[in-house]
């Protein structure tokens, strides 16, 4: 039973991302390298399922499944915070395949979505076992929001995933222009350790369990009650959905 399950669960996850990476294949020429580390971080997923299922006994949750979970904005948010949905994302900084979402999907969705009043982007941090750097690059994002340049500093880590080994932060931080004595004195204190551990039990309370995982809905109160999105999934595929709560929401006046 728990097998299959997981069987069920791996198809769920190649399908979603693979296909994704396909599509992006064809339009920017993805590299035999690149596919090559998609492939390693699929079969680490599973891995990571595995030692899930057989620790908890409780199966990861299905994706575009119900979610209904205590929810805190934080201060790493765009958007207005009147607006009408909200997407959380849960992300890791050494994910390939949340570097694609966050160069293919981010910015329409950004743009169309963001900017527009009509979505609150929230990003939290999910940081996978098997990513040695992940961690300690959310905090690095973290601590550069003390000087407000959490976005900027994301954005550069993002792009560059695979290069976050040894002093690499600190040479993309003075890329984005971010004061770096003060940001590696915030990063070796570990001040934001705690908060990094919260989103991830958050994500996992709201059955997130790799990424990039997203939850789409509306702030009810405390709680946020939407669906969890799961994979770099093309922007088209985002934009019914959000279009979809919009519409939701429009009949429901």
């Amino acid at each position: 039973m728990a097998n299959g399950f997981l069987k069920s669960v791996w198809i769920v996850l190649s399908a979603a991302m693979l296909l994704s990476g396909v599509q992006l294949a064809s339009a920017q020429s993805m590299t035999s390298e690149q596919a090559k580390q998609m492939l390693d971080e699929l079969k680490q997923i599973r891995q990571l399922l595995e030692k899930q299922q057989q620790g908890m006994g409780n199966p990861a949750a299905p994706p575009d499944d119900k979610v209904n979970v205590t929810f805190v904005a934080g201060k790493n948010t765009l958007g207005k915070a009147d607006a009408p949905l909200t997407l959380v994302e849960f992300t890791d900084y050494q994910c390939p395949f949340c570097q694609q979402f966050h160069n293919g999907a981010y910015p329409q969705i950004k743009a169309n979505f963001i900017d527009t009043g009509k979505v609150r982007y929230v990003s939290k941090d999910f940081p996978l076992d098997f990513h040695p750097h992940a961690k300690r690059a959310a905090m690095a994002a973290r601590c550069a929001g003390e000087q407000n340049k959490f976005w900027e500093l994301r954005h550069i880590l993002i792009v560059n995933a695979d290069q976050l080994d040894g002093e690499k932060i600190y040479g993309h931080a003075k890329t984005a222009s971010v004061d770096v004595p003060k940001l590696r004195t915030c990063v070796d204190s570990n001040k934001y350790a705690k908060d990094v551990e919260k989103d991830m039990a958050e994500g996992m309370s709201a059955g997130v369990s790799g990424t990039p995982s997203f939850v789409l809905g509306r702030v009810e109160k405390d709680k946020l009650v939407g669906v969890r999105l799961v994979g770099a999934m093309p922007y088209n595929q985002f934009e019914a959905k959000i279009n979809e709560f919009l519409e939701q929401k429009a009949a429901a006046k």
